[in-house]
């Protein structure tokens, strides 16, 4: 009686919302090529969804910069418990999706043992701190990178990559009826609506929520009948910037709250002030002219700059190459400048026009079947793994 083939064991690791996207379409995709497959180690909703066993809470590792900083012993704990346990139990490969902090070290004790690893989300080292080049070579077998300028930024630096492309460029359509989801959210179908996204994050609201208050306030009183609308992850977020209403008088805007549905609300809207993150990609794909802003701790934002060898910080200008859109980072982040930003849209139609545009050709260069490129390239590293060891 022939004997069974053990299931090929995926280590894998995200650390917040975006990773568990991206590891749970890659999970749909390799379960496509190796029909008995177990993956564990540290997964958000979706990723369980898709059969991760998740060894330790993924919201323990959502923590950015000097404002994370009392969490920082459990991470480490974290992190030394899982190179423990898959050092004892070594997985076939190993997937570190993004947050680089705590993914790079974990791949580099595994890699030391002979694990395979593999990063998912290339690190801005093309942005920042790029003396972490080495760290990462010491880490990483394979680098799948998101977007195609990294791609020969790594290959430069002798460092493996395939480029895959982003999963949500596959997964918006090119079209769409901007009225029906309007009409599906219950928003006015003839007003100009502007859609607010201060981040999903509590600290994100904490510095974000002001500054988007009174920036609708500025463009109400000299826009009367424009409306907004402000998707939230949850009422946590969503209180926080009602309070920010409160504190600024400002409840008799015309603004929709919402929980959830945020890319319903970049599809609905004409114009997008948000964070920048994950939100700019999500409106760039949906072609929507755009403001970006961010602002965070002052501690924080001395140390990227003295560490930061880039002009520009939002994810549409990097993939264009030049300020395609207007970005306002910390000090700038002021609401007349923000609000002026916005309006110049509205004077000027052929410029919005060109932004979307460019934004369709950025979307265009990344449907590439995301997942199943991701796939693929894991895929070639676990056969030449398991052909090295059989000739053993």
């Amino acid at each position: 009686m022939l004997s069974q083939s053990p299931p090929i064991r995926i280590g894998i690791v995200a650390g917040e919302v975006s990773g568990d996207l991206l590891g749970a379409g890659l999970m749909r995709a390799l379960k496509e090529i190796y029909p008995v497959i177990r993956f564990e180690g540290i997964g958000g909703s979706r990723m369980k969804a898709e059969g991760c066993i998740s060894l330790f809470p993924m919201e323990r590792l959502s923590v950015i910069g000097f404002e994370g900083i009392r969490s920082y012993p459990l991470i480490l704990q974290t992190r030394r418990r899982l190179a423990a346990y898959f050092k004892e139990n070594p997985p076939d490969l190993f997937i570190g999706i993004d947050v680089p902090d705590f993914n790079l070290g974990l791949e580099r004790k595994l890699k030391s043992v002979g694990i395979t690893t593999v990063h998912y989300v290339s690190p801005t080292v093309w942005a920042w701190r790029s003396y972490r080049i080495h760290k990462i070579r010491r880490s990483v077998d394979h680098l799948l990178a998101l977007f195609p300028f990294e791609e020969k930024y790594y290959q430069e630096r002798h460092i493996p990559v395939t480029f895959v492309g982003h999963p949500l460029a596959d997964e918006i359509d090119n079209e769409y009826d901007r009225d029906a989801v309007r009409k599906g959210l219950d928003l006015p179908p003839d007003r100009t609506i502007v859609a607010l996204l201060p981040g999903s994050r509590m600290n994100e609201l904490a510095r974000h929520a002001d500054l988007f208050v009174k920036t609708a306030k500025w463009l109400h009183h000299r826009n009367p009948s424009m409306h907004f609308v402000a998707p939230f992850v949850d009422v946590e977020t969503k209180t926080v910037f009602k309070s920010s209403l409160e504190k600024y008088d400002a409840e008799n805007l015309n603004i929709t709250l919402l929980l959830d549905h945020s890319r319903d609300v970049l599809a609905a809207s004409d114009i997008v002030l948000l964070a920048s993150g994950t939100a700019a990609l999500e409106a760039a794909l949906l072609r929507k002219p755009m403001v970006v802003t961010y602002k965070i701790s002052f501690l924080s934002y001395i140390f990227i700059k003295l560490l930061s060898h880039i002009d520009l910080y939002s994810l549409p200008n990097n993939l264009a190459g030049y300020e395609l859109v207007p970005e306002f980072m910390q000090f700038d982040a002021r609401p007349e400048k923000l609000g002026n930003a916005i309006e110049h849209y509205l004077t000027h139609p052929k410029q919005a026009e060109i932004v979307k545009d460019a934004l369709a050709e950025i979307h265009n260069s990344l449907r590439t079947k995301a997942n199943f490129r991701a796939a693929e390239a894991v895929a070639k590293l676990i056969t030449a793994k398991l052909e090295k060891k059989n000739t053993l």
